[in-house]
């Protein structure tokens, strides 16, 4: 089986982290989580960082993906992917490892992301996300576009149905 980098993209609280979680296994594939990396580094998104730290992660992140790929493996990142240069760099990186690419976006409304922001304040399952930092990422997202050949999630039950199509990769 050939080494594969799915890439999944949406903003906050679309549940890509949870489908990350439900994908791994199915894949075999090891998960690079950039909120991860930036806990690592004593950062976290929810409070604002600047784009000089996300660069620094991002290279984290590329390092860890391609020592994953470079020895055969499959790996999913999770991040929010949220400007296109991010996903066509993604996408190279995969086509220069010779591993096959898959771009998921898990496109949640921002009504629904709202409702799970507020939900999370009253029973947190993760750490919290400023208000005017969420606002601020809704703005600026960029959902891909038909030339990206994204496969469209809502749902894990969504993820399930493409890992079956697709023969589990």
């Amino acid at each position: 089986m050939a080494a594969s980098l799915v890439l999944l993209c949406g903003t906050s609280f679309s549940g890509k982290s949870t489908m990350a979680r439900v994908l791994a296994p199915r894949l075999a594939a090891r998960v690079v989580s950039l909120d991860e990396i930036n806990e690592r580094r004593g950062l976290w998104g929810g409070d604002g960082i600047p784009p000089e730290e996300w660069r620094r992660t991002h290279a984290v992140a590329v390092g860890e993906v391609r020592e994953v790929v470079g020895a055969g493996a499959s790996v999913i990142v999770d991040d929010t992917s949220s400007l296109r240069f991010l996903r066509d760099d993604w996408r190279a990186l995969a086509a220069e490892a010779g591993a096959e690419f898959a771009l998921l976006y898990v496109d949640v409304d921002h009504g629904t992301v709202r409702r799970r922001h507020a939900g999370n304040r009253v029973d947190p399952r993760r750490r919290d996300v400023a208000d005017a930092v969420l606002e601020q990422h809704l703005a600026d997202f960029q959902a891909p576009t038909a030339d990206e050949n994204a496969v469209r999630v809502a749902s894990v039950e969504d993820v399930l149905r493409w890992c079956a199509a697709s023969g589990d990769r």
